[in-house]
């Protein structure tokens, strides 16, 4: 499939990373997602897979398609091109190994270690090619005490403090309902390639990138750990509360919560006005925001005495109307099919071969002159591995002897 999902969206010119070459030795979804941000934006992404199995993912949710590819494969993996190769086998290592000369860019989240024990490591393909980015993604890092271990979001998010602040006080311990650490690595992998790409533009010279789980949960904790490098005070769980303002989280209404927040003086004011609650702006408990922060809980129960008047949407209008940022508590189908959702095309439908249309998440950023595409379905195993390897110079007898050297079997 090369042509764009929506013939009329096609850029007026060529996409940004057109020409640029990633080979994706990656699964699961921190690897996969972000190779696929790099494919939305048009460059040529080789996702080498285990003959077999490919990625685990494809076989992942507990529930089965038209084909043996699971709905979450199908959503990380668009723009990508397979190659069914065998890293345990030398034929397989010496191909990626040649493979390597002619790419840009490799992304790898094996365990620290495993691709250098391979020979596929960041010095052994840097030695066929000096221009060469290459990113491994892990839950730890490449060094320290747990480097080794095997990372996980859920252990990225316990061992980085985030789930310590999830859920409510009290309760049981909660991990965020999104895989924060798995998707915010993704992200800031690809901060890091896109910063290397731009500086060999000058000097000529790839670099290596060290990517974690860990560290980008970390990076998230900058409201709890101001608190207590501030303070000395250990965060704690705060349910849909902020550390920084208050009123600022879910209130419940006569028919259920929806959220609002009213941050600053101005909208305080405003909320009392709102709500005809001048009382509460001469109750010396929520006179500034400290005082509304120290007194929190009170605060609450007391707007909640006014909300419980009326219904959620109710609430969400008038507080609107007033200016004061509010907002209804949606189900994610609710979100996607909302208008402001259709408007902003956040679900959009790749054609699959087997699978017909495939509803996809749609590209969460926009760009005017070269937005970016859905130019191919997330790939069969091993889809492309002919075609790939004719364009990286191989003959048809070339390609038989490393069938037959056992680089393309399990």
């Amino acid at each position: 499939m090369d042509e764009p999902v929506h013939a009329d969206a096609a850029p007026p010119r060529p996409l940004p990373l057109a020409g640029l070459r990633v080979l994706d030795v990656t699964q699961v979804m921190a690897g996969p997602v972000c190779s696929m941000l790099l494919g939305d934006l048009g460059a040529d992404v080789i996702k080498i897979e285990p003959p077999g199995t490919g990625d685990q993912t494809r076989s992942a949710m507990g529930f089965k398609m038209k084909g043996p590819d699971s709905m979450g494969f199908l959503n990380m993996n668009r723009n990508k091109r397979s190659l069914a190769l065998n890293l345990k086998s030398p034929a397989g290592r010496d191909l990626l190994l040649a493979m390597a000369e002619g790419a840009d860019i490799v992304v790898e989240n094996y365990r620290p270690g495993v691709m250098a024990r391979l020979g596929l490591g960041y010095e052994a393909m840097r030695a066929r090619n000096r221009g060469l980015i290459y990113a491994s993604i892990s839950g730890f890092g490449q060094t320290g005490p747990w480097a080794k271990r095997p990372g996980y979001d859920l252990m990225a998010q316990a061992m980085s403090g985030v789930m310590s602040v999830t859920g409510h006080p009290g309760g049981p311990p909660v991990k965020a309902g999104v895989p924060v650490a798995d998707i915010g690595c993704a992200l800031f992998a690809v901060y890091g390639i896109l910063s290397a790409y731009i500086g060999r533009q000058s000097s000529g010279e790839g670099q290596y990138i060290d990517a974690s789980l860990f560290d980008s949960a970390l990076a998230f904790s900058i409201w709890d750990i101001s608190e207590y490098w501030g303070t000395g005070q250990v965060p704690e769980p705060l349910g849909t509360a902020n550390r920084m303002s208050a009123p600022y989280q879910a209130v419940r209404a006569a028919d259920g919560y929806f959220v609002m927040g009213a941050t600053n003086q101005k909208l305080w004011r405003l909320l009392c006005d709102v709500l005809g609650r001048e009382d509460l702006l001469a109750d010396t408990r929520f006179t500034a925001i400290a005082d509304r922060l120290a007194n929190r809980a009170a605060l609450i129960a007391e707007l909640e005495k006014s909300f419980a008047q009326k219904n959620a949407e109710e609430w969400v209008t008038d507080l609107l109307a007033a200016g004061i940022p509010a907002g209804r508590m949606n189900t994610y189908p609710e979100a996607f099919e909302s208008d402001h959702g259709r408007h902003r095309a956040m679900r959009i439908e790749v054609p699959h071969p087997i699978e017909g249309s495939v509803p996809n998440i749609g590209f969460p950023v926009k760009l005017s002159g070269t937005p970016a595409r859905a130019r191919r379905h997330a790939p069969l195993l091993g889809e492309h591995s002919n075609e790939i390897l004719t364009e990286f110079g191989l003959s048809a007898e070339a390609i038989e002897g490393l069938r037959n050297a056992g680089a393309f079997a399990a």
